[in-house]
């Protein structure tokens, strides 16, 4: 049996014991929540949980500008990377010494399910798959019932100040907040993160999110932002569970269901 990954090449199950290095926070994730800890042999300095896990793990540096000599050293037989995340250019070289190159690029909160199966399959982990596909099933079905009981609303989703910048709507992070009925701003945009004029779009939003991540947006941003737009709610929201897919994505529509909810009794409507 052979899986396919997000640019269409076949794996197959690994026969021996694989020596694992993942180049992506969420990945990295996933993979100990399949099962596979003792097999990570590296990873990026944002790959931080679970911390009782990687806290042992060597650092290549970041998800660019990894440290492609220290990553030579450990004789990885697979090393996963993701579109967005990794550079094409420092990536493509990696295939020189890199017996299995393993390349994901979920888009959308149900792709969670191929990137189970995908790595479940190769690493002999399908039961611990099928465990993740069960629970996100039950937190999707929890979600889009919630959804569908209240109105779609217009959000802008902030991931940085100065500029102000958003998400467009073919990124994970739109798609997940389309989930649970929030739409984001702006509607049409050539770049997945554009810079945005914050009176103009912020008038045109129910909901101006401020996220956790990558900027780390806190209280002291979110009581300022609201004085000077009196008229939209701004509330703060965990950007980890609405951008982090993998195993964290099961978390995220639990987090998005409680956040939904709550701000809709608080007097979203």
């Amino acid at each position: 049996m052979q899986w396919s990954d997000a640019i269409g090449k076949h794996h197959r199950r690994y026969p021996g014991k694989p020596r694992i290095v993942s180049l992506v926070p969420s990945l990295t994730e996933l993979l100990v929540a399949l099962g596979l800890a003792e097999l990570l042999v590296g990873r990026t300095g944002f790959c931080i949980h679970p911390r009782q896990v990687v806290g042992r793990l060597p650092k290549l540096g970041g998800t660019k500008g990894f440290d492609v000599d220290k990553l030579r050293a450990l004789q990885p037989t697979h090393v996963l990377v993701n579109i967005d995340e990794n550079r094409r250019e420092e990536v493509e070289p990696l295939r020189d010494f890199v017996p299995h190159l393993i390349v994901t690029h979920p888009l959308a909160a149900r792709d969670n399910l191929e990137l189970y199966r995908l790595l479940g399959g190769i690493f002999d982990r399908e039961p611990q798959a099928a465990a993740l596909t069960a629970e996100f099933e039950r937190e999707w079905l929890a979600l889009t019932a919630l959804a569908d009981l209240l109105p779609r609303q217009r959000v802008l989703y902030l991931i940085w100040q100065q500029p102000w910048l958003s998400v467009a709507r073919d990124t994970y992070i739109s798609r997940m907040l389309a989930a649970a009925g929030w739409d984001t701003l702006p509607v049409d945009s050539a770049l997945r993160y554009p810079e945005v004029d914050l009176l103009t779009v912020a008038s045109q939003a129910e909901i101006v999110f401020l996220a956790s991540e990558p900027y780390p947006f806190r209280e002291q941003h979110r009581r300022r932002l609201a004085s000077e737009l009196a008229d939209t709610r701004v509330a703060l929201i965990d950007g980890e569970m609405v951008s982090w897919y993998g195993s964290r994505a099961i978390a995220g529509l639990a987090y998005l269901r409680q956040l939904r909810a709550g701000l809709a009794k608080s007097g979203e409507n």
